[in-house]
C-alpha cells in the first residue's frame, strides 16, 4: 500500500524537466568558434569606433598570412552591419616587408578619410596585421610618402600598443574635444592660453588627456608659444572628486624646462585643468607628495600671469594666411586633431 498523500512521480514529466535544463543550459553557452578563429578589427557603420569580428585564418607563412589578413580587412558582410577598412574608398599599392616591419603603401585617396574614421581605420588595419607571423611593427605610406598626421608630423612605426591607452584598455571608441592650454612666453614667466580641438580614447579620462597634451606642447605652427611642463614627465594617477582634481606627476615634473619657473609651470596645468567644467581647484603630488617646492595643497584658476601674443610679441607679424585669432587674453587653437589655431592678435597652430 502506497503512503496516503504521496503521488508517483510522472515520468514524462521528469523527461521533461531534464530536457528543458538541459537546452537553457546550451542557450547560455556561446557557440565555440571554428578552428583557426582570428580576430579582425573594422569599422562601425557610424564610424566612432572598432569592434571585432573573427575570421578563419588558413594561411601558412609570413606573406601568406599578410595577403589574407588584407583580404579580410577588404571584406564587406553580407548585409552591411559594420565597415571593412579597406573598402572605404582608398586601395592598397603595395606592401614590403623587411625584418619585421611591414610598410603598407596606399593611394592618395587615403587622405580624403576625414580625421576620426582615419585614425579608426589606421587602428583596425595595424591591429589586424600585427598578428601575421613576423609581423611585429607596421608603417603607412601614401603614395610613396610618409603618412603625416594633422600637425605634420610623422606618424611613423605603429603596433597593437600605439592603440592602447595609458590605462591599459584598447582604443576602440573616440569623441572630439575643445580644451584650452597654457603655455610659456619665450622669456618663460608668463602664459598664453590656447584652445586645441582633438579626438581622444574615451577610455581616457578628460583631465589626463589635457595633461598629456599640455606635457607634449605646442605643435610649433605658432610662433610664440613654448612648452612648460617637462616632456619626460609622467602622469601616474589623476582623479577628480567633489570638483578637486588630484594629479599625481613623477619627478621629471620637477625638472625646469625652458627656464619656466615652477610657479609658471604649476599654473599652465591648474589653468588648463580649471577650465573643464568638471574641475575647481587642482592638487598636484610628484610621486605622492606635496613637494616643498609646491606653496599650496589645492591651487585654483589665477589669470594673472596670462596675457596674449600681441602683448607679449609686439613686433610679431601678422598671422600668416590660414591662420585666425581672437581677442581675449586666450589663444584659440582649433586643431582637429591636434592642432592650434589662434585669438585675434595671436596666431593659431593648425593641422
Amino acid at each position: 500500500m502506497e503512503p496516503v498523500g504521496r503521488k508517483k512521480p510522472n515520468l514524462r514529466c521528469l523527461l521533461l524537466c531534464v530536457c528543458l535544463a538541459a537546452l537553457l543550459s546550451a542557450c547560455g553557452k556561446p557557440e565555440p568558434l571554428p578552428a583557426g578563429s582570428v580576430p579582425v578589427y573594422y569599422v562601425n557603420n557610424a564610424e566612432t569606433r572598432t569592434e571585432i569580428h573573427y575570421q578563419v585564418l588558413t594561411a601558412v607563412g609570413t606573406e601568406d598570412q599578410i595577403t589574407q589578413y588584407l583580404g579580410f580587412l577588404g571584406l564587406l558582410p553580407e548585409k552591411l552591419e559594420y565597415k571593412a577598412p579597406l573598402n572605404m574608398g582608398f586601395r592598397v599599392l603595395g606592401t614590403r616587408l623587411k625584418n619585421g616591419r611591414l610598410t603598407i603603401d596606399f593611394d592618395s585617396s587615403y587622405k580624403d578619410l576625414s580625421t576620426l574614421t582615419e585614425v579608426l581605420v589606421r587602428s583596425a588595419i595595424v591591429r589586424t596585421l600585427v598578428q601575421a607571423e613576423g609581423v611585429r611593427e607596421i608603417s603607412f605610406t601614401v603614395e610613396g610618402e610618409e603618412l603625416t598626421d594633422t600637425t605634420g608630423k610623422v606618424v611613423g612605426w605603429m603596433n597593437g600598443d600605439t592603440f592602447i591607452s595609458n590605462d591599459g584598455n584598447e582604443i576602440n571608441t573616440y569623441e572630439q574635444a575643445r580644451i584650452k592650454l597654457y603655455f610659456a612666453t619665450v622669456e618663460g614667466t608668463q602664459l598664453i592660453g590656447a584652445y586645441r580641438e582633438k579626438f581622444y580614447s574615451t577610455s581616457m579620462p578628460i583631465e589626463r588627456f589635457v595633461v598629456e597634451e599640455l606635457i607634449a606642447g605646442p605643435s610649433g605652427q605658432i610662433p610664440g608659444l613654448y612648452p612648460t611642463v617637462n616632456p619626460q614627465t609622467k602622469v601616474i594617477s589623476i582623479s577628480t572628486r567633489d570638483g578637486v582634481c588630484y594629479l599625481n606627476l613623477d619627478a621629471a615634473f620637477l625638472t625646469v624646462e625652458n627656464n619656466v619657473p615652477t610657479e609658471v609651470a604649476v599654473y599652465s596645468i591648474v589653468n588648463s585643468l580649471v577650465s573643464l567644467d568638471t574641475v575647481n581647484k587642482v592638487q598636484i603630488l610628484v610621486d605622492g607628495e606635496t613637494p616643498a617646492t609646491l606653496l599650496s595643497a589645492a591651487y585654483e584658476e589665477d589669470l594673472r600671469m596670462v596675457t596674449t601674443l600681441e602683448e607679449a610679441y609686439p613686433t610679431t607679424e601678422e598671422p600668416a594666411e590660414g591662420e585666425t585669432g581672437e581677442p581675449s587674453g586666450e589663444g584659440t587653437q582649433t586643431e582637429n586633431a591636434g592642432e592650434e589655431a589662434p585669438a585675434e592678435g595671436q596666431t593659431g597652430e593648425g593641422g
